[in-house]
């Protein structure tokens, strides 16, 4: 599974199994307490590598809750439905601790599937301001922010140099550049993520956003869809119909997207942060010729979706102390930054977008701070998975050139309205 961080590179998801005697008692209820053991943490494509060595610190200090790390499928949908299938088991499942997508959080709450947790034991107060509300459901904390995230517009900076251009800072700049500039230098014009998975839900949904409209209010209770969502549908249709977009990113996702670009084949590309550090990195065809700046919109700066993932407690969590140990060990300071250090991954702490030494060797920080800032999440719903196979579908068919835009968006809305209990 990506980060998408709504996501991302790829969204990382940790599973602890934890291992020993079940607890009991109101302790056990909020994850404050219940006995400690060892630890079993798997997590869906974690591409940079960085958890065996970030995990052995814990291990150090912490030889009676040993970690033990395990790797569940690359694709979000893939590791959803695991998950999904485990916790329905109750008292029978696997796993403890989850770091589960930001838009899974209301989700597996309204199921049952995850416990309150105290906010007093966490330091919520440190990360950016929008973070903390992807982990609450009506107005309870149900998971701890591990990672965020926000798209970036990456671009060809040496090209646009040579053509005498900016950055693309509206729609109508970045279709321009990328139906004028690209063909010149044999490029293809902008990308994203646009396979029907998780990943294109957060395209259309920042399109939707950045055209000034919404998609769910009311934590799933209202269908929000107006003529903004066949602005935004319609900006990404029109650009496969037109060209600018590559017939071939309608099989894209995180990493089918990154390659295209690190490999010299993108002008443009929407991706998450991870995907600049690895095209910058020493020997990537475009390293040193690449820049980032916050997503275009119709009339300046667009909208990202907040990506990442929360820590969650399985409501049958056998060690629910230790769960709470390890959340806290993993949101601290140190752990914090070497997710970026090590997994060129956005951390939740506020203070660490505004370090020298980080900005120096992560150019991109300040931009990312901006767009998370300004980022909205995606449609809360306790049926956010049936939400999103929605709006895969009806926007792929859009792209496709199988229905308009603006039938695309009443598809959308009927179809949203008919999801039971959304």
């Amino acid at each position: 599974m990506r980060w998408i961080h709504a996501a991302g590179r790829g969204l990382l998801v940790l599973v602890v199994i934890l291992t020993g005697y079940v607890t009991s008692g109101a302790r056990a209820q909020d994850g404050s307490g219940g006995g400690r053991g060892p630890l079993t943490l798997a997590t869906a494509g974690d591409l940079t590598h960085y958890l065996g060595p970030l995990l052995q610190g814990w291990n150090r200090t912490h030889p009676g809750e040993k970690v033990t790390l395990v790797e569940l499928p690359d694709s979000a949908d893939e590791t959803h439905a695991q998950m999904a299938t485990d916790l329905r088991d109750g008292d029978r499942s696997r796993f403890d601790v989850l770091n589960i997508d930001v838009n899974w959080t209301s989700e597996f709450a309204a199921a049952g599937w995850i416990r309150p947790l105290p906010r007093d034991r966490f330091p919520l107060g440190a990360f950016l301001d929008p973070v903390t509300d992807t982990a609450t459901y009506e107005g309870r904390l149900y998971a701890v922010p591990y990672v965020t995230n926000a798209g970036l517009l990456l671009y060809r900076k040496d090209v646009l140099a040579k053509q005498g251009v900016p950055p693309p800072r509206t729609w109508a700049e970045l279709e321009h550049d990328a139906r004028t500039i690209a063909p010149k230098y044999g490029l293809g014009g902008y990308a994203g993520q646009f396979l029907p998975y998780e990943g294109l839900t957060v395209n259309a949904a920042e399109a939707v956003y950045s055209a000034g409209g919404t998609i769910l209010g009311d934590e799933g209770a209202r269908v929000t869809v107006d003529s903004a969502a066949t602005e935004g549908i319609g900006f990404l249709a029109r650009g496969v119909r037109e060209g600018w977009i590559p017939k071939a990113a309608l099989t894209y996702k995180e990493e089918e997207s990154k390659q295209a670009f690190q490999d010299g084949k993108l002008l443009f590309l929407r991706n998450w942060p991870y995907a600049y550090v690895l095209a910058s990195a020493k020997g990537s065809p475009v390293a040193g010729r690449i820049g980032a700046v916050p997503l275009p919109g119709p009339d300046g700066p667009g909208t990202s979706v907040l990506g990442g993932s929360n820590l969650a407690v399985n409501a049958h969590a056998r060690h629910p102390d230790s769960a709470a140990r390890l959340i806290a060990y993993l949101t601290s300071a140190p752990v914090q930054r070497q997710v970026l250090t090590r997994g060129a991954l956005p951390p939740v702490r506020a203070a660490l977008y505004e370090d020298p030494g980080l900005i120096r060797r992560f150019p991109y920080l300040p931009t990312l701070r901006e767009s998370v800032i300004n980022a909205k999440p995606r449609p809360k719903s306790p049926r956010y998975d049936q939400v999103s196979l929605v709006v895969q579908a009806v926007v792929h068919d859009a792209m496709s050139g199988h229905e308009t835009p603006a039938a695309a968006a009443r598809r959308l809305a009927r179809e949203l309205s008919a999801i039971p209990g959304r």
